[in-house]
C-alpha cells in the first residue's frame, strides 16, 4: 500500500500519523508469534490434542470435507439467443438481466421473439411467480 503524502493536507497528514502511531502501539504490545504458537501447542497437548486436529491440516482427527473449501459451481458458456437488429454485435444469451437495448424494444411493445437468432433456440421461458409450486400427481396402480 502506498500513500501519496504530497497530496495530503496538514490535517489529513496529522490524522494519518496518529493512526500509524496507534497501530504501532498495538503491534508492539503483541507477543511474538513463536511464543503464542508455543503456548497453544502446550495447551493442546495438555488436553490431548494436536494443533493439526484443532485447526485443520493432515491430523488424524480432521475430516477431508471440512479441510477442503467448498467450490462454487461454474456455469459454462452459452450461445447467444437474441441479437440486436440495429447492431448485430450486441447479443444476449437469455440469462441474467436483459440488456438495455432489448429492454428498450420490449418497453416499446415489441415481442421478445422478434430478436431470436434464427435456428439457435426457443425463447427463454418467463420466470414462475414466487411461491408457485409444481405439483406432481401420482397415478394409481390398477391391478
Amino acid at each position: 500500500m502506498s500513500i501519496d503524502l504530497n497530496n495530503l493536507s496538514p490535517r489529513e497528514l496529522g490524522s494519518l500519523i496518529a493512526t500509524a502511531r496507534k497501530r504501532q502501539a498495538q503491534l508492539s504490545k503483541r507477543a511474538p508469534i513463536t511464543k503464542v504458537r508455543a503456548k497453544l501447542t502446550k495447551l493442546a497437548k495438555a488436553e490431548g490434542y494436536t494443533i493439526e486436529e484443532l485447526f485443520g491440516g493432515s491430523g488424524a482427527g480432521t475430516r477431508a470435507s471440512a479441510a477442503a473449501p467448498a467450490r462454487a459451481r461454474k456455469l459454462g458458456k452459452v450461445a447467444p439467443k437474441y441479437r440486436n437488429p440495429e447492431n448485430p454485435k450486441e447479443t444476449w444469451t437469455g440469462r441474467g438481466k436483459q440488456p438495455r437495448w432489448l429492454a428498450a424494444y420490449t418497453a416499446q411493445g415489441r415481442d421478445l421473439g422478434e430478436f431470436l437468432i434464427p435456428g439457435v433456440a426457443a425463447p427463454t421461458p418467463a420466470k414462475a411467480a414466487k411461491g408457485a409450486r409444481k405439483r406432481v400427481v401420482k397415478k394409481s396402480r390398477g391391478k
